[in-house]
């Protein structure tokens, strides 16, 4: 027999462990190469594994629910098709005959099968674990058993599913499109429950009259960990920078519909900053870098990571990778696709990991500046904030005058275990150098 391991991948920079949320298939079932396996979900992504091989599977190690390290096998697939043995005694042959269930063990110990066991399709089904659904003149569709689990508690039709545009692979309808659908159609969520008054059992804050209790999704908690650990872990100082970006803001009027009609893609400032970034950082190396021990690793790439709000108030940091590599056109389209997909929740492991450096935008909800926090295990993270037009006071050959200028604040946190206030403020001052002395006649 032909053993595969399936190993948890490793989901992004810094995550340690991953929670299997679904199990789409279960013991003695066959699969094909690419069939979804299960869902699994992490701080940063939630995302559907596929099978890299053909085969049966074996033994699915750990049960739903369970968080399992990386590089942990968490199932067995025989590559070599099902054993004699067990074609010629079926393992639900062999519970119903023990009078006994399926297995049941703690998280961590190995399971015949998962917590809920996935439904399973009669005849006109395609690939294992997706069902072949002939919706009216649509044609034959493939959908996952997450897709068509939601669908059912959703009371989502068939037509309905086959009306959907799917962001996957060949049009596939992906969890994100159903949700999306669900709420466009105005599914409506009931809000949180008000709370009697006093201190809850396990709580430390006092609950007065008409507050409500919400408790934070898994996503919330891990993000919160995460920055109390980031806090924890470096000494934080911040410096600010006031940068007069009027030639930019300038130039992106004047090209912004011709980019829009030439490429189809609107342009926003965040490829100029990126851009702007990725060319300090190859000036200034100790930015670019991470703290190991007491060791400082200076990062050969410049992988430039944005921050991405997420309608459920959760943020996520797809990366671009070879930052300093690319043209202001490939920002611009590598910007609006990751940020298109993070939105999506379609962001490959890839896409989110292997960061050097982060930028985040506050200038998207109009703040003139933040103090954020270092992005684990990088040394420095960026704050944009919003561009106003500000009286100036200008030196002209004749004199100064006062002129209406667009301007904006650059805030820079970082780890003061290896940036100190000289390498942190020449950076930035830097940064704002090459933003202020943008070309106002450059193409694209």
């Amino acid at each position: 027999m032909a053993d595969f391991n399936l190993v948890m991948p490793k989901m992004g920079e810094s995550v340690q462990d991953a929670t299997i949320t679904k199990w789409m298939v279960k013991a003695g079932d066959v699969v094909k190469e690419d069939d979804v396996l299960l869902e699994i979900a992490t701080d940063k992504v939630d995302t559907e594994i596929p099978s890299p091989v053909a085969g049966e599977i074996t033994k699915l190690l750990f049960s739903e629910g369970s968080t399992v390290p990386v590089g942990e096998v968490i199932a067995i697939i025989n590559t070599e098709g099902k054993p004699e043995s067990q074609e010629t005694v079926p393992e639900t042959s062999k519970a119903s005959a023990s009078g006994s269930g399926p297995s049941r063990k703690k998280t961590g110990e190995a399971v015949t099968e998962p917590a809920v066991e996935p439904s399973r399709e009669p005849s006109g089904t395609g690939k294992t674990g997706q069902k072949r659904t002939t919706g009216g003149k649509s044609g034959e569709k493939f959908y996952s058993p997450l897709v068509r689990n939601i669908a059912q508690k959703e009371n989502i039709t068939v037509s309905e599913l086959d009306a959907i545009q799917g962001s996957g692979i060949n049009g596939r309808v992906r969890k994100q499109d159903v949700l999306d659908y669900i709420q466009a159609r105005g599914k409506e969520k009931k809000p949180p429950a008000a709370v009697p008054t006093g201190k809850p059992a396990g709580m430390k804050t006092e609950i007065r009259e008409g507050d409500r209790i919400v408790e934070m999704d898994r996503m919330r908690r891990i993000i919160a960990d995460h920055m109390v650990m980031s806090k924890h872990t470096s000494p934080h100082v911040t410096s600010f920078i006031e940068a007069d970006v009027t030639n930019l803001v300038l130039w992106r009027n004047k090209v912004k519909d011709e980019f829009l009609k030439r490429e189809n893609q609107k342009i926003t400032f965040m490829p100029v900053f990126v851009e702007a970034t990725a060319g300090a950082l190859k000036e200034f190396a100790g930015v670019n870098a991470s703290v190991d021990g007491n060791n400082i690793v200076l990062r050969k790439d410049i992988n430039i990571g944005f921050a991405v709000a997420l309608e459920s108030g959760n943020l996520i940091v797809p990366v671009i990778k070879h930052t300093d590599q690319r043209s202001l056109v490939g920002l611009t389209i590598e910007l609006n696709r990751l940020a298109d997909a993070a939105r999506k929740n379609s962001l490959t492991p890839d896409e989110i990991q292997g960061g050097t450096f982060t930028i985040t935008n506050f200038g998207t909800f109009r703040n003139l500046t933040g103090t954020p926090i270092i992005h684990q295990p990088q040394a420095a993270i960026l704050g944009t904030g919003a561009i106003e037009k500000k009286p100036a006071v200008l030196e002209t050959p004749s004199g100064d005058v006062i002129a209406i200028r667009h301007k904006m604040i650059l805030s820079l946190s970082y780890d003061h275990r290896i940036i100190d206030g000289a390498l942190g403020g020449a950076f930035l001052r830097r940064l704002a150098d090459l933003l202020e002395e943008f070309d106002l006649n450059r193409t694209i």
